[in-house]
């Protein structure tokens, strides 16, 4: 089989006559941030063709809302190992019917080892298939070995490679639609900063709650940038707005600055905060669907991260990017070595952080000179 340069890893020959590609990764904003950079390749290798993101409604919500290479979404019913949720059979068969309507050309596999993907994505029956998957997968027509311990989107990369895609873009990049950005003082009012005034804008949550940081300290940065005259923002969704309102309670209890650091979580739809991402001069967040979303945007970073998770989401560049590491390797309540991951280890039980002893002082920092104040 021909092979390439230029690539993560092989570059295998292309498909020929390929104008309409699958994609399958479900997940939320960090996921679908993983994989951008390996749709932009494949659109580059099979000019004028259309990608068409399997996805979920988070997925859908986003391309909406921005500029992104993706062209469409559907939105995966819920079955195993692919999209959490009661399976409805009926969903099921009318999303493969859909899906074999549109008689895609190539579909590609970025959802995880394969067990229950590659299955899934072989029910879509388009006519070339490439993807990553475990020893126990059902192979694809070109199949990557998984290993967990891989930068996400680099492993995407490299399965872009196999459908003969070499990289055009190492990291994801996507743009707030213009109305967005027009209606954003609207939305926030008193709270968006004027001109000039430096923001920094927080998210204090992540799905998996080993990855939070302290509301604490959280606060602590949150109440020295608004000593030092910045405007601090606190993002999140609906479910994160008791977890928000804690962070500025920790800020405001003793600043000098208490006006400057407020809650918008809950206020945002997917549009307005890509917008308000853009508009950031810093974001500090853990490793969270937010913090990939920004760095996207083009917003500098500081990430809050255990080790092993900046292993496979972790930023590339430390220009515009800063990352604190937490090395725990053990659960601080019963001691499970909690670098045993991936589909072959069982999660222990318990959820207490794996990076709280990131110190607060550190952290604000590499903020600061972010902020340039």
């Amino acid at each position: 089989m021909e092979q390439t340069a230029g690539g993560v890893g092989p570059v295998l020959g292309r498909f020929s006559g390929v104008s309409r590609i699958a994609l399958l990764r479900g997940g939320g904003l960090g996921d679908l941030m993983f994989a951008l950079p390996a749709v932009s390749a494949l659109k580059a290798a099979y000019p004028g063709s259309t990608v068409t993101l399997l996805g979920t409604p988070i997925h859908e919500g986003l391309v909406a809302a921005t500029h992104s290479a993706v062209d469409d979404v559907m939105v995966l019913p819920a079955a195993e190992g692919v999209r959490p949720g009661p399976e409805d059979p009926a969903a099921v068969a009318a999303f493969f019917g859909a899906a074999r309507e549109r008689q895609f050309d190539l579909a590609v596999q970025l959802h995880g080892g394969g067990r229950f993907s590659n299955p899934f994505l072989l029910q879509v029956q388009a006519r070339h298939t490439a993807g990553s998957g475990t020893p126990d997968a059902t192979p694809l027509e070109r199949t990557l070995p998984y290993t967990y311990y891989q930068h996400e989107p680099i492993r995407a990369l490299e399965v872009a490679g196999l459908a003969g895609a070499p990289p055009v873009l190492l990291e994801a990049r996507v743009n707030p639609r213009a109305e967005f950005v027009a209606r954003l003082p609207a939305v926030l009012g008193a709270a968006l900063p004027p001109d000039g005034q430096p923001l920094l804008v927080l998210h204090p949550g992540a799905t998996d709650p080993r990855r939070h940081w302290p509301v604490e300290s959280f606060g602590a940065v949150a109440r020295a940038a608004a000593d030092d005259g910045a405007r601090v923002l606190v993002v999140g969704d609906h479910s994160e707005t008791e977890l928000a309102d804690a962070v500025v309670s920790a800020a405001v209890g003793r600043s000098a600055g208490a006006g400057q650091v407020c809650s918008v979580a809950g206020m945002l739809g997917l549009g307005d905060l890509a917008a308000l991402l853009a508009r950031a001069d810093a974001v500090l967040a853990n490793d969270s669907g937010p913090r990939h979303l920004a760095q996207a945007l083009g917003a500098p970073t500081v990430g809050i991260y255990w080790a092993g998770n900046a292993l496979t989401a972790g930023p590339l560049g430390r220009g515009r990017h800063r990352v604190h590491l937490s090395w725990v390797t053990n659960c601080p309540v019963c001691g499970a070595d909690v670098t045993q991951v991936g589909w072959t280890a069982p999660r222990c039980p318990h959820d207490d952080s794996l990076v709280a002893g990131i110190r607060p002082d550190g952290v604000y920092a590499d903020v600061r000179s972010l902020l340039a104040l």
